[in-house]
C-alpha cells in the first residue's frame, strides 16, 4: 500500500480516535468517519504540519473523501 495513504491513516484515526483500519480511501470524513468541521480543520491543521506542505482553505473544503485529501497532498509533494 501507499506510503502516504499509511502516514494519513495513523494520522487520521489518531485525531479522530477511531481504528486504523475504518480508515480506506474512500472513507468519507463526515460520513464514515464521523469527523464534525473543527475536527477536519485540526485534521488539516496535523497534516501540514506532519507532511511540510500548506492546504488553503478552501481547498480542505472540498476533501469529501481520504483519497480527495491524499491524491491533493500527492499534488503537493510533487
Amino acid at each position: 500500500m501507499d506510503d502516504l495513504f499509511e502516514k494519513l491513516k495513523k494520522l487520521i484515526a489518531e485525531k479522530l480516535e477511531i481504528e486504523e483500519d475504518k480508515v480506506t480511501m474512500e472513507s468519507s470524513f463526515r460520513q464514515d468517519l464521523g469527523a464534525d468541521s473543527l475536527d477536519t480543520y485540526e485534521l488539516v491543521y496535523a497534516i501540514e504540519e506532519e507532511m511540510g506542505i500548506s492546504i488553503p482553505d478552501e481547498k480542505a473544503n472540498e476533501f469529501e473523501t481520504v483519497g480527495d485529501a491524499v491524491n491533493y497532498i500527492k499534488t503537493q509533494l510533487g
